[in-house]
């Protein structure tokens, strides 16, 4: 049976508002094993940095990140340490995201990255709404092939990761992933292409396109250690998929990427 080792849902929400000039957290609300630390400013953003007493994601763990960026905010949600999806037997663990951003506000979706164990298995749903154009969204997702070191490549039992993106009432960008390395061979041709580590990107449309498209293409040919490519979707905005064989190498990169934004 597949059961919830808390017995309810762990929980977070943030309400974010721009006061005085700066983003302030307005409404905070979190349960086991979730909290915060204190929020800082660096580069015109307010960054939260999301601590779990937990050892990891568990069998049955039922989660819910809740996010509301008021207009004018600009905010940056980060992990404090890698996401370890720990060994499930029969059951998985449940992940649901919701992201509502106001008109000329700006939010980051940027966590650490995630590592499945043996036979574990994840669900993640997100529901990202974008006001209008002047709404701005980011978000990076870090994905390994487990615990390559203990000989743990691809050994899960799956991982689904459902996101939706929404631009008004326009759907914008859908990716539907579902991992399960028993059905797929992993390793080959159109999935991990024989790396370990997969980043997935999306950046909402650039004031300036085609200078944009130029310095991540320059970012993504100066470093040897990866293989990937960016792709202007037909509403103007940006999916990036990068493989590496080491997720320091990925953040790196990624927190290059959105330096340019």
């Amino acid at each position: 049976m597949d059961i919830n080792k808390f017995g309810k849902t762990s929980y977070l929400y943030l309400t974010a508002e721009l006061k005085d000039n700066k983003t302030l957290l307005t409404d905070i609300k979190f349960s086991a094993p979730y909290k915060i630390m204190q929020p800082f400013i660096k580069d015109n953003k307010t960054k939260v940095i999301l601590l779990s007493a937990s050892a990891g994601i568990m069998e049955g763990d039922r989660q819910e990140f809740h996010f509301e960026v008021k207009n004018g905010a600009n905010l940056e949600f980060n992990s404090q340490s890698y996401d370890k999806i720990h060994k499930m037997y029969t059951g998985c663990a449940k992940r649901k995201v919701y992201v509502h951003v106001e008109k000329n506000a700006n939010f980051c979706f940027n966590p650490q990255p995630t590592i499945p164990f043996k036979d574990s298995a994840f669900e993640n749903t997100m529901k990202i709404y974008l006001d209008d154009e002047t709404a701005s969204f980011q978000m990076s997702e870090i994905f390994s092939c487990g615990r390559y070191m203990r000989n743990e490549c691809f050994t899960y039992r799956h991982y689904y990761n459902y996101v939706e993106i929404y631009r008004g009432d326009k759907l914008i960008y859908r990716d539907n992933t579902k991992y399960i390395p028993k059905l797929f061979s992993m390793s080959s041709l159109g999935m991990y292409e024989g790396y370990t580590h997969l980043a997935n990107i999306f950046i909402s449309k650039s004031n300036n396109t085609n200078i944009f498209l130029e310095e991540v293409n320059k970012l993504l040919n100066e470093c040897d250690a990866v293989d990937g490519g960016i792709t202007e979707l037909i509403n103007g905005d940006f999916s990036i998929r990068i493989f590496a064989f080491r997720a320091q190498i990925l953040e790196d990169l990624t927190k290059k990427i959105l330096s340019l934004c």
